[in-house]
């Protein structure tokens, strides 16, 4: 039990690196037109035109979609676990399960918000999407 979940916290931090990497790399190493060029290089003939590119991109709504369902899963499970808290009369193992489902919703809606950030961050910053307002000079 704790080598897993020592495994989940390396494979976390892991993906956090890699996310952060990619985010911040010069765009001469992802190469000329940036991840947005990459992305629409590989869409192929009859595929929709906006993959990438702006708030209303096939790639965004697909990721905000994921992580909103994440979010409404971990408010349901924190629920669910304050009802079986609620019924459980008192029984030691009924309580113990009960507040582990309560935390593990918590830290589950913890991370669906973080990563609902950092995905929001990594498409603002390598993708170029709309976050704010531009000056032309």
């Amino acid at each position: 039990m704790m080598k897993q979940g020592f495994l989940g916290v390396v494979a976390g931090v892991l993906a956090l690196g890699l996310g952060v990497t990619v985010a911040t790399a010069p765009v001469s190493a992802i190469g000329e037109g940036g991840a947005p060029a990459g992305v629409n290089a590989a869409r192929g003939d009859n595929m929709p035109a906006n993959l990438a590119n702006g708030d209303s991109s096939i790639i965004r709504r697909g990721i905000n979609l994921m992580l909103y369902g994440a979010g409404v899963l971990s408010v349901v499970m924190l629920i669910w676990g304050g009802v079986r808290y609620v019924v459980s009369s008192g029984k030691k193992d009924s309580v113990t399960a009960a507040k582990n489902t309560i935390v593990y919703a918590i830290i589950g809606l913890l991370i669906s918000i973080f990563a609902y950030a950092i995905i929001n961050f990594v498409l603002m910053t390598a993708i170029g999407g709309s976050g704010g307002p531009t000056t032309n000079v």
